[in-house]
Parts: structure tokens; C-alpha cells; sequence
């Protein structure tokens, strides 16, 4: 196996991949603040996570890994990288630094992987039956994607869980639902062999012994990563209420005949566009794992935190819907609580 060097913008979630990146050998540098950086570099990331038949957490350091990890701010040349992960919440490419780095890594042409649950502009690009330009308004800043080549650009599914706990310091992540990231190949056959030799390496790779959780799968299908639609609609998003949040748990339990009314009408707007019904998740299967989740989710919390801007994929999802002349009351009810909870943040702020 060939070592990269990888980029991961974002040193939160993206730490979690950056992990299992270094223990299968690989270099990998995270963007964050100062502050994150500091602590990353003299401590390590740190991920805790649960592995099967053992009890409480393992934590994985990686100061203790085959690879390495460090972490800088956004003055990176994205030409010295193998592949560039994309790891921010949407909203956050506009800021400044990181406007111009992900312009930087639009026109170095770099492969890049996103990592994030708002699939960039360009790879809307790729898929079949979905006008891009018509998806615009539910960017926080669609300008930012203009420099990208489709063909340079994937998607990952981010479907493990995690968090960063809040009584430890920034470096420390912990996983509550260990599942794989599933990505789609790139449109070109050299791009999607490395992603495949980075994936065996995760696959191949052990810690003190012991195979961990969260691998990283990688799919011939555009649409398998948008399987995650249906499990955000379904459950995230839902968990906004007129004035409170509520768990993930509470949102898709508490009318599960709802729940899965939303999770399907998703499901077979992916069908429609393309996806074969084996790229989507059995909401059954979902609805299980939704059982752990008992807290709300991160959208839910930063519009109860006052945020002014979030990642849109329920404004995203009920646009390409009404591309195809489909729409779904529920969805409907959905994006308008997620409007008010924004209109009234701003208004705050």
C-alpha cells in the first residue's frame, strides 16, 4: 500500500476519518483553528469509540499510529496532497481562509472527497436527472463550488455518529454509532483505485491488535452516499419542532407510521433519479439504529444554539422533489420549521 498524504478540512468529524486514516499508515492534515491545532499537535486526536465485546470505550490516540496526524490553519497548498476530504458543515466554506483554500483545491484539480451530509454542488452535477443550477438557493454560498470539476469531486456518506463531549478538551471525539462511511467512486478509473487502496488499508488496519469499528466502503453507484436523504428527513430534521428540539430517538418513535411515510416518499425520490432500491437503507434497519440515538441531532442543536445558518439538505431534498414535480406535505412542514428557526436566529443576532 501506497502512504498518502491526505488534507481533511475539519478537524471535528473529519478527525474521526483522519484516524483511521493514520492507523492504516497514512499522513494526514487536519484545518481547524488555532486553538484545535495546538492541542491536536501536542496531545493528539483523540477518538474514542465502542468495539464489539469489549466493555466501555477504546480510545485511539494518534500519537500511537503507523501514520501521522497534524493539524495547521487554511495556508495549505492542496497540490502537495493526494486527496483533499471535505469535513466542515457547509455553511462554513464562505468564511474566510476557507473560501480560499476550497478555491485552491477547486483548481489544483486534487481529488476531492466530501465528507459532509450537504453534497457539494458539484457532485449534484453528477448525478443523473438532478439540475444543479435549479439546487442553488439552498447553499449557504453555491459560489463557492464554481471552480470544482465534477469529475474531481465525491461523495462519502457520513454515517457514523459522533460528538465532541463537553466536559472534554476539543480533541477528543466520541462515536455513539459505529457504522461505515460509504462513498462513491469517482468518475475517473485512476481517482476511484487509490480511494479503493485507502479503503483496504483502513480495512486491513489494527489497533493493539484488535480490529476497529468504521471502515470506509467504497461504491460503483453515484447514489449509495444519498441514502443518508431518507435517515435526515426522516429523523434530523424532524427533530426541529415549532419551539423545541427534540432526540433523534423521540423524532422517528414517537410516530413511527410518519417516520416511515417521509423515509420512503426519500427513498423513492433517490429511485426515481436512478439509485437501484439496494442503494437505500431498509428504514426498518434505520429505525433500529435510531434507538441509540438519544440526543438531537447536530442541526437541531445548533438552531437551538441560535445559529444562523445550518446545512439545508431538507431545503435540498424538497427542491430536486419539486424538479420532478413530486412534494411531500411533511417535508413541506419540515423546511418551514427549520425557516423559522432561522428567521428568528437572525433576528437575534
Amino acid at each position: 500500500m501506497q502512504k498518502r498524504k491526505i488534507l481533511i478540512m475539519g478537524a471535528s468529524y473529519g478527525s474521526l476519518l483522519g484516524v483511521k486514516l493514520a492507523l492504516a499508515g497514512h499522513s494526514v492534515r487536519l484545518v481547524c483553528l488555532p486553538a484545535e491545532a495546538q492541542l491536536i499537535n501536542e496531545k493528539g486526536a483523540i477518538v474514542r469509540m465502542p468495539v464489539k465485546g469489549r466493555e466501555g470505550l477504546v480510545e485511539v490516540n494518534s500519537k500511537k499510529l503507523a501514520g501521522e496526524i497534524t493539524a495547521g490553519g487554511t495556508d495549505q497548498d492542496p497540490k502537495a496532497y493526494d486527496m483533499v476530504v471535505l469535513a466542515m458543515q457547509e455553511p462554513q466554506y464562505g468564511s474566510p481562509g476557507v473560501c480560499e483554500l476550497l478555491d485552491a483545491v477547486a483548481k489544483s484539480r486534487v481529488p476531492c472527497m466530501s465528507i459532509m451530509n450537504m453534497p457539494p454542488l458539484p457532485y449534484l452535477a453528477r448525478i443523473p436527472g438532478v439540475d444543479a443550477a435549479r439546487c442553488r438557493d439552498s447553499y449557504t454560498d453555491p459560489a463557492v463550488w464554481d471552480s470544482f470539476d465534477p469529475k474531481a469531486m465525491t461523495l462519502c456518506s457520513p454515517d457514523p455518529q459522533a460528538f465532541r463531549p463537553p466536559d472534554q478538551e476539543v480533541n477528543v471525539l466520541q462515536v455513539r454509532l459505529p457504522t461505515n462511511f460509504k462513498a462513491a467512486r469517482f468518475a475517473s478509473d485512476a481517482h476511484t483505485a487509490m480511494l479503493r487502496e485507502i479503503a483496504e488499508g483502513v480495512e486491513a488496519a489494527r489497533f493493539e491488535g484488535m480490529e476497529l469499528p468504521v471502515k470506509l466502503k467504497v461504491h460503483e453507484s453515484v447514489f449509495v452516499p444519498l441514502a443518508k436523504w431518507a435517515m435526515l428527513l426522516a429523523g434530523n430534521y424532524r427533530c426541529v419542532q415549532p419551539d423545541k428540539v427534540i432526540p433523534i430517538k423521540e423524532a422517528v418513535h414517537g410516530n413511527l407510521a410518519a417516520s416511515r411515510a417521509v423515509y420512503q416518499w426519500v427513498a423513492d425520490l433517490c429511485i426515481a433519479l436512478g439509485a437501484a432500491p439496494e442503494d437505500m437503507v431498509p428504514f426498518d434497519k434505520y429505525a433500529n439504529a435510531a434507538l441509540s440515538l438519544q440526543s438531537p441531532s447536530s442541526a437541531a442543536r445548533a438552531l437551538a444554539a441560535g445559529a444562523p445558518r445550518i446545512e439545508r439538505v431538507d431545503r435540498l431534498v424538497q427542491a430536486i422533489g419539486a424538479q420532478r414535480g413530486q412534494r411531500n406535505a411533511e417535508v413541506d412542514d419540515v423546511v418551514k420549521r427549520v425557516d423559522d428557526w432561522l428567521v428568528r436566529n437572525r433576528r437575534k443576532g
